[in-house]
């Protein structure tokens, strides 16, 4: 199961995960690999777009049907932005919801 962690400038906790620095590069990792089940979100990264804005690509990926939403799917942030973290999770918390009462099997 692969595990994505995005940030600019922080190290993963080991190496079981894949780094992503920029908002692109994550964008390029999940057309060629699909959406991981698990993904760790920093907010800041370094440049105009942010974990927020990778979030919402995400989300907006899964309602298009461009990727299928994993049924183990789980997330986490660690982001030092306290307005960015809360904004990362209430899209995915919400989103999450959605998807599994909706959506899910």
């Amino acid at each position: 199961m692969v595990k994505l962690f995005i940030d600019d400038l922080r190290q993963p906790p080991d190496d079981t995960w894949v780094v992503t620095r920029s908002y692109q590069e994550t964008i390029d990792y999940i057309e060629s690999n699909g959406l991981p089940a698990t993904i760790s979100f920093d907010h800041d990264l370094g440049l105009e777009e942010t974990g927020y804005d990778i979030a919402k690509w995400i989300v907006e990926q899964i309602l298009d049907e461009r990727f299928d939403f994993p049924v183990c799917f789980s997330y986490t942030i660690h982001s030092a932005n306290p307005v960015g973290r809360k904004n990362i999770d209430a899209l995915m918390d919400n989103f999450t919801k959605y998807w599994r009462q909706n959506k899910g099997d």
